[in-house]
């Protein structure tokens, strides 16, 4: 892989990426799981990377679907002191000239992960409260771009999951994954695949 321009634009994954919340995330959802009477083994393989609502359009088809992800974000968000920063995460927004973050979550949910692991708050905050098409749709992705002012081919894209490799990828940008909440087997659509962020920083800004 070509040493990057250290110019380009760093558009950052959250969960997984910047803040370590699989545990939290699985925990929540798993409890809505079995009080709805979800298939949890269905679910979770594809839980991470893709926003609450089409989740729950998906699974529960019959339930409210705002009703339901506010339920789920008010479980997650009781866990918040359960969450910690990925390691190196901080010093390689830090290392970044241009970045944002593009998430699956809802904005408040996004906004407390950052603040109960102590991350700065970026400029360019996209949330599924921003969005009509998330992950793996490219939306999130563009729309984070154009926030930065950035063309796509000059946006690197950090994920954990192979919906948000698939947005990324589909909005014409560099992708490189983290092993934090998939299997390197399953994140082969990366244009490279790295075990911690200090490789990432190391390798890429």
């Amino acid at each position: 892989m070509d040493a990057p321009d250290r110019r380009q634009v760093v558009i950052f994954d959250l969960d997984g990426v910047l803040v370590e919340s699989a545990g939290v995330v699985e925990a929540s959802w798993g409890r809505w799981a079995g009080e709805r009477d979800v298939d949890w083994d269905a679910l979770r393989p594809v839980l991470h990377g893709r926003p609450g609502r089409e989740l729950v359009t998906e699974f529960a088809p019959h339930l409210d679907a705002d009703a339901e992800v506010a339920t789920i974000t008010a479980y997650e968000m009781a866990e918040e002191g359960a969450l910690n920063a990925i390691s190196g995460a901080r010093e390689t927004m830090e290392a970044a000239p241009r970045w944002g973050i593009a998430t699956s979550g809802g904005r408040e949910l996004a906004l407390g992960r950052l603040r109960a692991v102590g991350h700065p708050i970026p400029e360019v905050l996209i949330s599924a409260d921003d969005i009509t098409q998330g992950k793996p749709h490219p939306e999130p992705y563009l729309k984070a771009a154009a926030a930065l002012q950035a063309d796509p081919s000059e946006c690197l894209v950090i994920e954990d999951a192979p919906a948000g490799i698939a947005a990324a990828k589909a909005a014409g940008m560099r992708v490189v994954a983290l092993t934090t909440s998939h299997g390197p087997d399953e994140l082969t659509e990366a244009d490279a695949i790295y075990a911690s962020m200090e490789e990432v920083r190391r390798a890429e800004l």
